[in-house]
């Protein structure tokens, strides 16, 4: 008999690890603690309060990175929250009890399919709620307009600390860069963390790390800007050290799909390199792998691109397509964001109509502050937090934990000045306690407790407790509501998603071979050095072994070389089964009624890793020797079978189907 946990009771008791982000402590510090003292000072403690919570908000999406993408993942949902305040201000001051709950449900409902979109946009739809819970939820003197002002106000103190203040250890170069240096500088650690694991049970996982680190490089080096190209040499550079990235990125996917054990020599090169770009610094020499295989020589020419890039620095492409306006309107009225929306919108506007019931009922006494029940409610809802019933344990466990720490600094400390210094001490805490739900939810529920207090609001601990048990009953009862359509609407959707961007990089591939055959071309050499570069071959590879393959168009010319079309076609596949994988360990991890409807979803995501691989792996030996072999082209056949097997019975890709010609 086992006594391993279920799934959704080991995923509740699971912390993140890492070192302190101290950068991050002394920004959260610096946030809602000042700006509460300053609205003291000024005698405007209503806009004080608000200015904190938009800065704890604000703290809360205050995740590692550059400050470039600092600005897009704090700014939007600020933006976001800003109008939900003032949203929420003028419908609770003119709207009764039934309008109110009915325009409250239809923001949830575009809050929710907004959040579908991505991270970013997900935030944004939180914010939105939460700030329309509070505008509507606690009267204050101000008016919408005021009030929405002192809210992005709040939110922009935190972003200024963001882009103002150094990270640790970074006064001795270009401070600006920091994030994207290490984010760059962690892409070839992966590198070579690949590389030693090739051979082993590790490399899978080295593989997905590597994954990550390109995502996150790339998500570093795409932030807003105001020009459309780096401005500054130090910019270029980065940019090019990380394009020069992506070829060995390339060949290590290739090295571990053969795995066979590379000799340690060929890993010391990219260490070098990610010293070289952590430090600002040239490369020296590096070390030359052996050439004795196809992988190994892409190793040793992408070696040799890389001193180059880091030498010369004239900038690089990013490999990245924007997302058109309706790419965006797919993800939101597709399945996904059908389902969440839905949910959103009846769990919020539920809510809604049992705090104002309770309200009405005086069951909150003299002081109408109603909105803790539907603020509650969104961060429950919210699938990119955790499954639903780990959700509802952390979020009750964290609750009555902070609302008794609270009492019981409550009763010691000096009001004003202690509550403030409170504030000050959870808005740091707020970094770390990221980590685990319950420990953020504590930490938040502590803050927020003393912002009210210091408002006007009495000690109202108990009551807390109250409302965020019930919002745990609403969300849990509504989750596990029959919704319209199929559900697994999410996992559906990314999989769908990460199912067609491997379909275009097959594809892509498969016409690159062909159009190597038919051109004629050789592939630009590298610089000149000692070492030379085999020039490929022309052996003809039959179209009849070339599938045709739908909506599967990339740009360029028969003249231009294919790579990096390639190589952002490949991005876009590892980054796409990244989030279908995210998404199917979040569903698997619900309770049994939820995680039935994605069964099926990890053994089609496993597949479809397994055949943008092997694609990986074909597009180097192509490079290599300007032909596709039998076995290669077996390979790719066997496993779109066997994805068309898989997908049968599930319909969760619906893209792919067995009958796909890959042989004549």
């Amino acid at each position: 008999m086992s006594l391993a946990p279920p799934p959704w009771l080991a995923h509740a008791l699971r912390a993140q690890r890492g070192p302190i982000p101290w950068s991050a402590v002394v920004r959260g510090a610096l946030s809602a603690g000042p700006l509460l003292f300053a609205g003291v000072l000024a005698d405007r403690t209503s806009l004080g309060v608000v200015a904190a919570i938009a800065a704890m908000l604000a703290g809360i999406n205050d995740r590692p990175g550059s400050r470039r993408a600092s600005v897009k993942r704090i700014g939007m949902p600020a933006l976001a929250g800003a109008a939900g305040m003032a949203l929420g201000t003028y419908a609770g001051d003119h709207m009764g009890a039934v309008a109110l709950t009915a325009l409250l449900t239809l923001v949830g409902l575009v809050a929710g399919g907004v959040s579908a979109v991505g991270p970013v946009a997900s935030g944004a739809g939180t914010q939105l709620l939460v700030t329309s819970a509070i505008g509507a939820g606690m009267p204050l003197p101000e008016e919408g307009w005021l009030r929405a002002l002192g809210y992005l106000c709040g939110a922009c103190w935190l972003l200024g600390l963001r882009l103002a203040l150094p990270t640790p250890g970074a006064l001795a170069g270009d401070f600006r860069f920091d994030g994207e240096r290490q984010a760059v500088a962690a892409v070839y650690d992966a590198v070579a963390e690949l590389l030693d694991a090739v051979g082993t049970e590790r490399a899978g996982d080295r593989r997905v790390a590597l994954t990550a680190a390109l995502d996150h490089a790339q998500d570093a080096l795409t932030g807003p800007r105001l020009r459309r190209y780096a401005s500054s040499s130090a910019e270029r550079r980065l940019h090019a050290q990380y394009a020069a990235a992506l070829p060995l990125a390339e060949a290590a996917t290739a090295l571990a799909w053969a795995g066979e054990a590379v000799p340690e020599r060929a890993c010391a090169g990219p260490r070098r390199l990610a010293v070289a770009v952590r430090e600002n610094t040239h490369t020296g020499p590096l070390p030359a792998p052996t050439r004795s295989a196809p992988a190994l020589r892409a190793l040793d020419d992408a070696l040799l691109r890389a001193a180059e890039a880091f030498d010369r620095g004239r900038g690089g492409d990013l490999h990245t397509r924007r997302r058109t306006a309706r790419g965006v309107l797919r993800s939101v009225l597709g399945a996904g964001g059908r389902e969440y929306g839905l949910r959103v919108a009846l769990c919020f506007g539920a809510s809604v109509a049992v705090a104002q019931a309770l309200h009405h009922s005086r069951w909150y006494g003299e002081h109408a502050h109603w909105y803790w029940l539907p603020a509650t409610t969104v961060f429950l809802v919210k699938p990119d937090l955790g499954p639903l019933a780990s959700r509802v344990l952390c979020r009750a466990a964290g609750t009555v934990l902070g609302a008794l720490v609270f009492a019981g600094f409550a009763l010691v400390l000096p009001r004003p000045e202690g509550l403030v210094a409170l504030v000050a001490v959870s808005g740091a805490l707020i970094p770390v306690a990221t980590r685990h739900f319950a420990a953020q939810t504590a930490v938040v529920t502590v803050l927020v407790l003393a912002l009210v207090m210091v408002g006007g609001e009495p000690q109202a601990s108990a009551g807390r407790i109250t409302e965020t048990l019930l919002a745990c009953a609403i969300v849990l009862i509504v989750g596990h509501l029959p919704m319209p359509g199929q559900r697994g609407g999410g996992v559906r959707a990314r999989l769908a998603a990460a199912g067609g961007a491997a379909e275009a990089y097959l594809a892509h591939v498969l016409r690159e071979a062909e159009g190597s055959v038919l051109r004629g071309v050789e592939r630009p050499a590298p610089p000149q050095g000692e070492r030379r570069v085999l020039r490929r071959t022309e052996r003809p590879v039959p179209r009849s072994s070339l599938p045709a393959v739908r909506d599967a168009r990339v740009e360029g010319t028969a003249d231009d070389d294919p790579r990096p079309q390639r190589w952002t076609l490949r991005r876009e596949a590892y980054r796409a089964l990244a989030e279908a994988r995210t998404a199917i360990a979040l569903a698997a991890a619900e309770l049994p009624a939820l995680a039935r409807h994605s069964e099926g979803a990890e053994e089609i995501a496993a597949v479809l890793e397994r055949l943008v691989d092997t694609t990986t792996a074909c597009a180097v030996h192509l490079d290599d020797s300007g032909r596709l072999t039998a076995g290669d082209l077996d390979r790719l056949t066997e496993l779109l079978d066997e994805l068309g097997r898989l997908d049968e019975g599930h319909g969760l890709v619906g893209l792919w189907r067995s009958e796909l010609p890959l042989a004549g």
